[in-house]
């Protein structure tokens, strides 16, 4: 475990734990209403999982959620499971740091992948009724497949579970003055109580509830920020005379050369490196999204479910992008250097902060009554103390919440990110137990356990993952920026994995020792890849083919390389080794498997034709954002 620690470290650089060191004064000051909204959160999630509990004494129940979730329910968590902290903090700070082109996560990086997922892919993992992926890969490729994909990952949930903590509690430090261990503490013990209470069905429920609070409370903030801004004409054009470039609006424009935009990426990387394989890899073979899926109550609603999510994910940029895109005019000076904590609106009215003259008591005392600064930050005003380059890119959207909401409403943006966070670790503690107890626990130290005692082991389980996740919060401190960080990971621990699960499921040649050696080799490929940048950064040109190239970029062109690499082994090894009788591969690979019959549906409650409206939308918003 020292090892995993270690390597967890060693996966991130840069100034994120500044922010564990900023002892300034919290930038808002919660008023009894806003403590209310979140104690009334945190007691509404746990008497979920008391409720539920009773419903989730049996492996099928406590694992899988009963597979009683209808298309809507397991849509919606689908994507909540998803949209944790990370993602929230993680990709506004991202549009921050490149732009639009952090939307590409969310359209290309998501909906080819999650479409695929629902016709194509749900109709072997369903039929099989597999607990997880890598008892899929056990079906499919035998017993050492599976287990080095069980132990991947559930290495990949601690580290990603781990950065989760951090980032949240520093964030909840730095806005609310909250411990950092209080934070991480606090969150942890609720979401271990309901996850270990009512196990998945649990999970699931809150996290919808979660998707409905972090849209109540993260929507006002792109609203009044385009507002202020002029809108969305009037955002371009002030970011346009702040930074003189206008490819921070253009997803596809400018990525025709590594050096034309902000990201430093090539369209090919956003193509093969992100569209295909990071997203592929994560959406369809990553256990912690395909596990809210497998719960759905019959195959019709286990391909809707990805569907129905699909259409929520493109609309995620608007509370998550946007904001990022609002902070490089109203988080920044005129000449482009980052402000630290006041706004612009309060600036303008309370200081001439080139100068430091103190500005008109009246006017300031005017500003003051609409925002939630602390008092120590509103005599700074005051006092006409300019802003200084301290908040981070990470710091991007709990800033334009403090900006924009008053009482009542800052404690529901605050429980947004609450809710964010406690999601994103719901769906990385219950996926860990599944994968935990059925894949490591049960073939490999107790075969012969009841179902009880499997559903024990899987509640002791959830325990073990937030104490390791804790442990792994304290040490993984350092991120350029979080989702490089993620995104290093899934190149390292999903990349290969894809390339193994879709031999396995398209092409009946693949055998067994293939798909085990294509699996350990490309993630020690990938894993080698990231350390040789990592000892010596020049080698980025080499991974992501350009000196002008970003830790981003090498992370898509990463995934790429090993994708390509698993491929090659999987290929090579399977021509030399004898496949399975056709017989034995039914229910795994296609031409192998006779699929289950649906019963006739009206067009418009057909998976084919909401897929189509789907895929629509998505080529309309790429031209319209080009």
């Amino acid at each position: 475990m020292h090892m995993l620690l270690s390597f967890a470290s060693s996966l991130v650089s840069g100034p994120l734990s500044a922010l564990a060191a900023f002892n300034a004064e919290p930038l808002a000051h919660l008023r009894s209403l806003d403590i209310a909204i979140i104690a009334i959160y945190f007691a509404m999630v746990l008497w979920i999982g008391f409720y539920l509990k009773g419903m989730s004494n049996t492996g099928e129940g406590f694992f899988m959620a009963g597979r009683e979730m209808t298309a809507w329910i397991a849509g919606l968590s689908f994507v909540s499971a998803n949209l944790g902290s990370l993602e929230l903090m993680g990709w506004a700070g991202s549009a921050y740091q490149y732009g639009i082109l952090a939307t590409h996560w969310y359209w290309i990086g998501a909906i080819p992948a999650m479409l695929f997922l629902g016709l194509m892919m749900m109709p072997f993992y369903y039929v099989s009724k597999t607990h997880s992926v890598p008892g899929y890969l056990h079906l499919r490729y035998g017993e050492h497949a599976r287990i080095v994909a069980a132990i991947s990952f559930a290495t990949e949930m601690i580290l990603m579970s781990g950065v989760n903590m951090f980032a949240m509690a520093v964030v909840m430090q730095v806005v609310l003055g909250w411990n950092i261990t209080f934070s991480i503490l606090v969150s942890s013990v609720a979401v271990a109580l309901y996850v270990g209470l009512g196990g998945l069905r649990s999970a699931i429920f809150n996290e919808v509830l979660q998707f409905v609070l972090i849209w109540a409370g993260a929507l006002l903030v792109p609203i009044l920020g385009l507002v202020q801004a002029g809108g969305w004409t009037g955002l371009k054009t002030r970011i346009l005379s702040n930074l003189g470039s206008d490819s921070y609006f253009h997803l596809w424009r400018d990525t025709g050369s590594f050096s034309a935009n902000p990201m430093g990426v090539h369209w090919t990387g956003i193509v093969f490196g992100l569209g295909f394989v990071i997203s592929f890899g994560y959406w369809t073979t990553d256990f912690l999204v395909v596990q809210r899926v497998l719960a759905a109550h019959n195959l019709r609603a286990a391909r809707m479910a990805p569907i129905i999510g699909s259409i929520f994910k493109m609309a995620v940029p608007f509370i998550v992008i946007l904001p990022g895109l609002l902070g490089l005019v109203l988080l920044q000076n005129a000449d482009g250097s980052r402000r630290q904590l006041v706004g612009e609106d309060i600036v303008a009215a309370c200081a001439a902060a080139s100068s430091g003259t103190p500005a008109d008591p009246a006017s300031c005392s005017a500003a003051m009554s609409h925002t939630t600064l602390p008092p120590a930050y509103q005599q700074k005003v005051l006092d006409g103390v300019p802003g200084s380059e301290l908040h981070s890119y990470n710091q991007a959207l709990p800033l334009m919440m403090v900006r924009y909401l008053g009482p009542g409403l800052l404690g529901l943006g605050i429980t947004a990110l609450i809710a964010g966070f406690m999601s994103g670790m719901a769906g990385n503690v219950s996926a860990f137990s599944t994968v935990w107890t059925y894949d490591l626990y049960k073939p490999l130290l107790n075969k012969r356990g009841s179902d009880s005692h499997y559903v024990f082991v899987g509640r002791l389980s959830i325990l073990l993952g937030v104490a390791v996740s804790i442990g792994a919060a304290y040490l993984v401190m350092h991120a350029h920026g979080i989702m490089d960080y993620v995104q290093a990971l899934f190149s390292i621990f999903v990349a290969p994995l894809l390339g193994v699960i879709l031999f396995g499921m398209f092409w009946k040649r693949a055998t067994g020792l293939a798909g085990f050696l294509g699996l350990l080799l490309g993630i020690a490929f990938s894993a080698s890849l990231f350390m040789w940048v990592k000892l010596n950064p020049v080698n980025l040109k080499y991974v992501a083919l350009s000196e002008a190239a970003k830790p981003m970029a090498e992370n898509v062109f990463r995934a790429l390389w090993a994708f390509l690499f698993t491929s090659i082994i999987v290929i090579l090894v399977s021509a030399f080794t004898r496949p399975r009788p056709v017989a034995q591969l039914s229910g795994l690979v296609y031409g192998a498997t006779q699929l289950p019959t649906e019963e006739a549906v009206p067009f418009y409650e057909r998976e084919w034709f909401w897929a189509t409206v789907v895929i629509l939308i998505f080529i309309a918003l790429n031209l319209i954002f080009w």
